[in-house]
């Protein structure tokens, strides 16, 4: 199934999991996790991942316990913007061991990024091996309590995106969260994405414009260099909610290049309050639902 000797060697030597016991586990590993929110977007680059990243120390900061699953098979960059390298992979009785960031465990990851022998190895699978490591991701992995479960995808609607859903039906996904840019161009692939939610039934919590202006690092003002508005206006036309725009900003790029967390380092920021404001409008939509 695969063209790469090297990653069909990984799948047997260092997952440790079996694809058929997904069926009979999926519930229970799920079973404490009390919110399940998909993190799509209809292009890559939007910064899908970041919007991931920072929603997940956001809801940590507000005293949730938080997991983030990343199945972004072939982009996994959530581990570095988490900063926890590249740590072994363990199983329990219930599976395996999802890696912690913080001391407390408020903050649970697990992605493909940690299996890899090599960072810069390309993972090339056909369909349906990628779709047995989601399963398997979504099923066997020891999340214990959550408050909320963070699933960032791939761009585009694809199989891993029905293997996820496929995977979680005996566990109620609460919605997703929609990442563009403002350019037309994304914001059109945003529509096509919308359109996937409603066909398989998900449904959307709210739609993000990231990259949305530009902080000046020196005076702080943010330029509508590219543009400003397409999210909005696209949540508008769809009937969908407007969680909020992030802006283009060098402080909170270099915290994720460093694996810092840019909440606790930046909390007087324009951006912090974007951040915050996107986040606390999310848990408040999931608390009502």
């Amino acid at each position: 199934m695969t063209s790469n000797g090297s990653n069909s060697a990984f799948l047997g030597a260092r997952q440790k999991a079996h694809v058929e016991n997904m069926e009979q586990n999926n519930d229970g590993s799920l079973a404490q996790v009390r919110h399940v929110v998909l993190v799509l977007s209809g292009k890559g680059g939007v910064g899908k991942s970041t919007i991931t990243t920072e929603l997940a120390l956001a809801l940590r900061h507000a005293g949730k316990k938080v997991g983030v699953l990343d199945v972004d098979l072939c982009g996994p960059s959530i581990p570095r913007m988490l900063n926890v390298g590249r740590p072994d992979v363990h199983q329990c009785d219930s599976g395996w061991v999802p890696v912690y960031t913080d001391a407390d465990k408020s903050l649970a990851l697990m992605s493909i990024g940690f299996l890899l022998e090599d960072p810069d190895e390309a993972v090339v699978w056909r369909g349906p091996k990628k779709t047995a490591l989601i399963g398997q991701f979504v099923s066997d992995v020891a999340w214990g309590e959550l408050d909320v479960l963070l699933v960032d995808t791939p761009p585009g609607t694809s199989d891993e995106h029905l293997a996820v859903l496929e995977n979680l039906k005996k566990h109620r996904v609460d919605g997703a969260v929609l990442v563009t840019t403002p350019q037309a161009v994304s914001t059109g692939d945003v529509r096509r994405e919308i359109t996937f939610c409603k066909k398989t039934g998900v449904r959307i919590l709210g739609i993000v414009e990231n990259m949305s202006g530009f902080v000046c690092p020196h005076c702080s003002e943010c330029s509508n260099i590219f543009s400003r508005g397409g999210g909005e206006e696209l949540a508008k036309l769809t009937g969908s909610v407007f969680l909020g725009s992030v802006p283009l900003d060098p402080l909170l790029s270099s915290s994720i290049e460093e694996g810092k967390d840019f909440l606790q380092q930046f909390p007087d920021s324009a951006t912090f309050s974007a951040i915050s404001s996107i986040s606390q409008t999310l848990l408040d939509s999931l608390q009502t639902a």
